[in-house]
């Protein structure tokens, strides 16, 4: 479910900027239209009784415009009128506002609330993700939801080479997240640079060097080790992957994609298929 396209946060490092999503106007962001009509459309219609609806791939739900236009929030009432979960994506604390109607989802369907980020060091985030709360803020929101009793964690994603992937960054994100009540922390060690944003990424780092907010080196440094390559993982990938690793369970993070579904979809039974289509379901299936 996307409600918006583009997104006005600034990552530095956004894959959505790639030309193969031939957005070419990619901050900006624009609600769509009928968005809501045809997620009614979509849900009333579909042929199993339960699921969990995922949003915040391609753009972020809880944008800048969201505020006012309440898409998401209005997306949440019509995914609750008809019994399905949420599983939302974020780096907005805008999605504490909406505890009130994820509570109401919870009681009958999974609720799980992932806020990426990519450093627990606010002026870092602040240098990588302009104009999207602080990471300390994103954190606080967790600990909301936790006490609210809203599923929730962390998405330490993606880990960018030579800015945020060293162990002691990765061991002190681990815990604060624990400290704010995450249930999880899933990391991607690495980055990806596809044509359009890798250009982008690449000039923004030269601005970040040139006002002395990372290191001089930086830029050459992906160049050298990495060249032209879609996919980026840090240097000392195994050595930190085994850290991780262990602090999660030292701390009691799940970690694991599979673990994290599990856990999140304890209790409920919600994905059935019909056990058979009528002849209406389907003349219906056909009329739209």
């Amino acid at each position: 479910m996307n409600l918006y396209k583009g997104c006005n946060h600034g990552c530095i490092y956004c894959d959505s900027r790639s030309l193969c999503y031939q957005n070419t106007e990619f901050d900006i962001v624009k609600p769509k239209a009928d968005a809501l009509k045809i997620i009614e459309k979509e849900l009333r219609h579909k042929f199993i009784s339960r699921g969990v609806i995922g949003t915040g791939a391609m753009s972020d739900p809880y944008n800048a415009l969201e505020a006012q236009l309440k898409l998401t929030r209005s997306a949440l009432e019509i995914i609750n009128k008809y019994k399905f979960g949420i599983s939302i994506c974020t780096k907005s604390s805008l999605v504490t506002r909406d505890i009130d109607m994820l509570k109401e989802i919870k009681a009958n369907a999974p609720v799980i609330i992932k806020f990426s980020l990519s450093t627990s060091d606010d002026a870092l985030s602040k240098a990588l993700e302009p104009n999207v709360c602080s990471s300390s803020q994103r954190l606080k929101a967790v600990e909301q939801l936790a006490k609210a009793g809203i599923y929730s964690g962390v998405l330490l994603w993606p880990t960018l080479p030579f800015l945020t992937d060293k162990p002691q960054q990765v061991i002190d994100l681990l815990k604060k997240a624990k400290d704010s009540g995450a249930k999880f922390v899933m990391a991607y060690f690495g980055l990806t640079l596809r044509i359009g944003s890798r250009d982008y990424f690449f000039d923004s780092l030269d601005k970040l060097q040139k006002d002395d907010l990372i290191p001089k080196d930086t830029k050459e440094k992906y160049i050298k080790r990495y060249g032209t390559r879609y996919i980026c993982n840090i240097p000392s990938q195994k050595t930190v992957i085994k850290i991780f690793k262990e602090h999660c369970e030292k701390l009691g993070l799940l970690y694991q994609f599979g673990d994290i579904v599990k856990d999140y979809q304890k209790g409920y039974s919600f994905n059935p298929l019909k056990s058979q289509m009528s002849i209406f379901d389907m003349a219906e299936m056909l009329n739209h």
